[in-house]
């Protein structure tokens, strides 16, 4: 074994470790045993993206899952280019879960906004792992279930009772967007009412 073998092993088995560390700590892979995890680790790779760059585009299928080791990302909305930023992304955000579980367009794009790396892992090497791991799927529709659930309340704190009206036409499931249409609800009222107040 010459040294600069060595030296890509212990890189590789590093890189490894910290994978394994990093979806130990990712909500949605919180319920899988660690067995599974160690494979799911093992196929994750790491990609570089420069600033400008898109991760991926709304109304793409392209069953991935993001987690930002570094770097910032946009989320966007809109067609043509001209999309509205949704919010912003940093370190240790995790993004495209529901794309491991199955075919769904991209609601939004998501674009570098500086030099950024992420830990990537496709729908396929899941699909693959899953089926090597029987009767895990409750636990996986668990771990969404509560990853969803605390993203609501999440959201709910933040935006309080506006959202109602809007939540009333999207479900259960609320997106940021629905917190501008509740804002705009809010500044309707007031002016009905004559107690405009901009918020």
């Amino acid at each position: 074994m010459n040294s600069s073998m060595g030296k890509n092993e212990i890189g590789s088995s590093s890189e490894f470790e910290e994978n394994l560390s990093i979806l130990r700590e990712i909500n949605f892979f919180s319920k899988l045993p660690l067995e599974m995890l160690k494979v799911l680790a093992y196929l994750c790779t790491r990609e570089n993206y420069k600033a400008g760059d898109y991760l991926f585009r709304q109304n793409d299928d392209d069953g991935q899952a993001f987690y930002i080791i570094s770097g910032v990302a946009s989320l966007l909305r809109g067609d043509g280019g001209q999309g509205v930023v949704i919010q912003e992304f940093a370190a240790n955000a995790f993004l495209g879960g529901l794309s491991l579980l199955g075919n769904s367009q991209r609601l939004f794009s998501l674009q570098a906004r500086t030099d950024m790396t992420c830990l990537i892992l496709t729908r396929q090497k899941f699909d693959k792992t899953m089926e090597k791991f029987p009767g895990i799927v409750p636990r996986v529709l668990q771990a969404l279930v509560d990853s969803i659930s605390s993203w609501e309340k999440i959201f709910l704190t933040k935006v309080g009772k506006a959202v109602i009206p809007a939540g009333r036409r999207l479900g259960s499931v609320f997106f940021r967007l629905a917190h501008d249409e509740a804002q705009e609800h809010i500044i309707q009222t007031q002016k009905q009412s004559g107690r405009a107040q901009f918020v």
